[in-house]
């Protein structure tokens, strides 16, 4: 019986004691097409310019919006793998092939340039596995 108290604090402090997890982004937009929108300049547009503040926001629009300054504090903690995954295809097709609007991005969400040296090294990362491909 002893034995049986002495189990259930320990299980009870070990579920005080462990930190808790971060409650992860919403997966309601998760299976967007991404390779449609990022072949699409108007509607790539449209969700640059949503995040800009220069344009209409989709409701999907709206939610990146919303997530992104939490997401890039974070590092994406609260990002699920698609979502991981997703994010850094957007970034590295931005930083390569619409720099400028990369630039106003970064200019409105990373003012302090805090968070584009990890970007920075994902997309260089990213060249250096198709380089020792080829």
């Amino acid at each position: 019986m002893k034995f049986a108290v002495l189990l259930f604090l320990a299980l009870v402090a070990l579920c005080i004691a462990a930190p808790e997890k971060p409650k992860l982004y919403t997966t309601k937009y998760d299976n967007v097409d991404v390779d449609s929108i990022l072949t699409n300049a108007r509607i790539l547009s449209n969700y640059i310019k949503c995040l800009l503040d220069d344009g209409p926001c989709t409701p999907d629009g709206r939610e990146l919006k919303k997530t992104l300054p939490d997401a890039l504090q974070t590092g994406c903690e609260k990002c699920n793998e698609k979502q991981k995954t997703t994010s850094e295809k957007v970034i590295r097709h931005l930083m390569k092939e619409r720099p400028r609007d990369w630039d106003k991005l970064v200019k409105k969400y990373d003012p302090n340039g805090q968070f584009k040296k990890r970007y920075d090294e994902l997309v260089a990362k990213q060249q250096e596995g198709t380089t020792t491909k080829a």
